[in-house]
């Protein structure tokens, strides 16, 4: 039986590579976004590729939306064995430019809401699903800036909260054999990066294109992770995704294996309480 997969904010980016690449391996993925043409879009990259998709409009900012779309989730796929939580609000130009945060937009704050307390939210609506069927795993996106300055003090803020909210998430859902971790990717290779004119990217990022992962690697490392016997042996982890697609044999879709920046960028902090074996 396939699994079901639920991606928030998949309509670009890395949870748009996530979902494809889950809908490769016969998933019914569920994606969620607030743009219908994008949704109906991705939903046919996710057929196409042999995947069952369920696209469900959701502001993930609004706790009734997505009360609502866990609700439809419910009724339409019955289980979820898989939830990654991606949706973040993300002002990328204000996020990358330089100069202190109090010099920069304060709606920059907003990823504290669509990125951290979002992840809370979703996860509330898919837990009792997981608990009850006694086996699940939710992962939720972050990065090395939990750890190291990476575009200031909000981005940092909403990663390192994601770690912790994890793992403590991972105490309480242990006894009922369902996973939590934050899932660190490398650099990605997104559509919107392969899109842009060589001559506008500055020329240390041309040079380090080749390394980027692309978005549908961190599906195929989830995925071995979800099917690995020991997968509560990780919960409540931050994981680094180039290293677990190693220790599973997993490769990115030209065969290339992604690199870990845990000496340039830091490492996870390793939880105090510990439920992983």
């Amino acid at each position: 039986m396939s699994i079901v997969a639920v991606v928030t904010g998949a309509t670009r980016g890395l949870g748009r590579g996530i979902a494809r690449e889950f809908g490769a391996d016969g998933a019914t993925v569920v994606v969620t976004g607030r743009n219908e043409a994008d949704l109906a879009a991705v939903s046919g990259e996710i057929a196409d590729r042999g995947g069952k998709p369920i696209a469900i409009a959701c502001d993930h900012a609004d706790d009734a939306s997505v009360a609502s779309a866990f609700a439809r989730i419910e009724h339409e796929a019955g289980r979820i064995e898989i939830l990654v939580n991606n949706a973040a609000a993300v002002h990328a130009m204000d996020l990358i430019a330089p100069g202190p945060f109090w010099e920069k937009p304060l709606h920059l704050v907003d990823m504290i809401d669509v990125g951290l307390r979002s992840n809370y939210v979703a996860s509330w609506h898919a837990a009792p699903m997981m608990a009850k069927a006694g086996k699940g795993l939710i992962a939720s996106i972050s990065f090395y800036g939990a750890v190291s300055y990476f575009h200031g003090a909000a981005y940092g803020a909403a990663k390192a909260g994601t770690d912790k909210m994890m793992a403590d998430m991972a105490v309480d859902l242990a006894p009922h054999g369902v996973a939590a971790i934050s899932y660190w990717p490398g650099f990605i290779l997104t559509d919107a990066v392969k899109a842009m004119p060589a001559d506008m990217l500055p020329p240390d990022m041309r040079e380090s294109l080749p390394q980027w992962e692309t978005p549908e690697f961190a599906a195929r490392v989830l995925q071995a992770l979800y099917a690995d016997p020991r997968i509560m042996s990780f919960t409540g982890q931050a994981l680094i995704g180039a290293e677990m697609g190693a220790r599973y044999g997993v490769s990115d879709l030209d065969g290339k294996q992604p690199i870990s920046y845990r000496e340039t960028m830091g490492a996870p902090h390793m939880p105090f309480t510990r439920v992983g074996g």
